[in-house]
């Protein structure tokens, strides 16, 4: 099972029941954050998420609003007396922006490895998630993520047997580890089915509606895009400061066809984003109003 929590769905500065657009899931223990403008910890606390087993923080690109708030959530992880290291995951200039945010954190009880992404398309594998970072269209250097749990196929007891593997390699094979004894290996392909469907999450903000989007988005349980407008007449203020209408996400959702969409960062000036949502759904009707603490729990097929 998949824990996906909305922290906020707000666009350029908090509002007093709006913080700012960041999204947590949980997955067998760790954690993984998107983003983290400032109010993010307070969202947390709303929602009674802890700030310890966060392993992995993802940026989506370094304007203020997304990443403002790490001094304090890196302070809080602290107080929390983490000391396992934290991974963080950003665009190009990761190691600069991060170095300038820490004069006011200096000093942390656990190390903070950094990684920046280089290419369009990049995969990262960390805590049993598989990160998909996808470059999108911002003003400036700007991702996408797809969060993926990926799924081994079952294990077959009668093929163990008859391939004559001890018994006590049979649960390190089903967690994929390739085992040797006496000049003989034994992998997991010897063992285990074909891959079963696992659980993905497609998260975008700030970005042109490209087709990349849509791409891979497809086979999501759950999309969750960025809204920034719902006014049709402010299509081309969109335009021109590369964001997303809701129509235009719900577009995108339309041609992957996930489980569900959930809006998010939500222009200040759109103060009723639900006088919207009707025709938004007219579009594509798995359309949901994302709100700040919206939860879901995605779970695997055979659950």
């Amino acid at each position: 099972m998949l824990d996906v929590c909305l922290l906020g769905t707000g666009g350029m500065m908090p509002l007093p029941k709006r913080w700012l657009t960041s999204l947590l899931t949980r997955y067998n223990g760790s954690c993984l954050l998107i983003d983290c403008g400032e109010g993010t910890q307070i969202s947390m606390k709303e929602n009674g998420w802890s700030f310890k087993p966060i392993d992995i923080i993802c940026f989506t690109h370094f304007h203020a609003d997304h990443i403002s708030g790490l001094p304090g959530i890196l302070l809080a992880m602290a107080n929390a007396d983490r000391t396992e290291p934290l991974t963080l995951i950003g665009p190009k200039g990761l190691h600069r922006v991060i170095g300038g945010l820490r004069v006011i954190a200096p000093e942390l009880p656990f190390e903070i490895e950094m990684i920046e992404i280089t290419e369009p398309e990049q995969i990262f594998e960390l805590h049993g998630y598989r990160i998909t970072a996808f470059r999108v269209q911002h003003n400036m250097i700007c991702y996408g993520y797809n969060v993926e749990i990926l799924r081994a196929g079952r294990f077959d007891a009668a093929r163990a047997k008859a391939a004559n593997i001890p018994l006590k390699f049979w649960n390190p094979l089903q967690k994929g580890e390739t085992m040797e004894e006496d000049g003989t290996v034994y992998t997991p392909d010897m063992v285990l089915g074909p891959p079963r469907r696992g659980l993905k999450v497609t998260y975008c903000t700030d970005t042109r509606p490209v087709k990349q989007i849509a791409e891979h988005g497809e086979g999501s349980d759950l999309m969750i895009l960025e809204g920034m407008y719902g006014e049709p007449e402010k299509e081309q203020k969109a335009r021109e400061h590369k964001h997303m209408t809701m129509y235009e996400a719900a577009g995108l959702a339309a041609e992957a066809d996930p489980g569900e969409m959930w809006l998010t960062h939500f222009s200040p000036s759109m103060v009723h984003p639900e006088w919207y949502i009707k025709e938004v759904q007219k579009v594509f009707p798995r359309t949901e109003l994302g709100k700040d603490g919206k939860t879901a729990e995605l779970k695997f097929d055979e659950e």
